[in-house]
This record gives C-alpha cells, structure tokens and sequence, in this order.
C-alpha cells in the first residue's frame, strides 16, 4: 500500500500531468481530436483525472493526522482508478483500439471502492464505539 509521501507525489504528479495533457489537447491536439470527434472523451478524461490527483492530495493530508490501513486502500484504488478511467479515455480519444472501452469501467470501479472502502471502515468504528459504550 502507499504511504503518505508517495501519495503526495502521485497526486501532484497526475495533477501536472492533467494541465500538462490538458494544454497539450486543447492547442497541438485539437486537430486531431476534432477528427476523431472525441474532444469531449478526451475533456472528461483530464477532468477526472484533476478531481482525483485532489483526491489524492487530500487523502495524503489525512494521513497526516491517521495513516490507517482503509487511507492506504483508498490512495491505491484512486491511483488505479485514474491509470485505467482517464488511461482509456485517452486511449479512446486517439481511436487507438475499440477493446480499451473496457478498461474504462474498471477504472470507474476503483472510484466506487474507494467510497466502500471509506464508509466500511467508518462503519466498524461506529459498531465498535456502539459496543464499547453499551457495556
């Protein structure tokens, strides 16, 4: 799993990369991916990886203060996220190969175990709070 330092250096990695990418697409791109009709994939892609670079930055500012194993979890599954989510949507823009849709999903999957994996863990410590405060 990722410490807190790697999961500041991915988040401001991918941060980089989303402006990086995204001027990169808006200017010497924008031919391309008029072409290819894709520019709004392509926009969705930048933007998702942007909300989740934060959410990287933001999981690594709570690891600060509890480096819990579910923080740990959830800097992995947005990494992975965003790898396979804005991978294949950029993929997809180019008209790289119709089989890269499927990683997309998976990608998206990730996002929502992030949530699980958050509200499963503050779920156990509401029961465990419970049972410590009825006996």
């Amino acid at each position: 799993m990722f410490s807190q330092k790697i999961t500041f250096i991915l988040g401001s990695m991918f941060g980089l990369l989303g402006v990086a990418i995204g001027a990169f697409g808006a200017h010497a791109l924008k031919p391309v991916l008029l072409v290819n009709n894709k520019i709004e994939t392509f926009e969705l892609a930048v933007r998702y990886q942007f909300y989740h670079a934060f959410a990287l930055l933001l999981v690594g500012i709570l690891m600060q203060n509890a480096s819990e194993i579910y923080l740990q979890r959830a800097s992995f599954f947005f990494t992975l996220g965003i790898i396979l989510f804005s991978g294949s949507l950029y993929s997809l823009s180019f008209n790289v190969g119709k089989a890269v849709a499927f990683i997309t999903p998976i990608g998206g999957v990730f996002f929502i175990l992030v949530g699980l994996n958050n509200n499963w863990q503050h779920h156990n410590k509401l029961l465990n709070r419970t049972t410590i405060t009825d006996k």
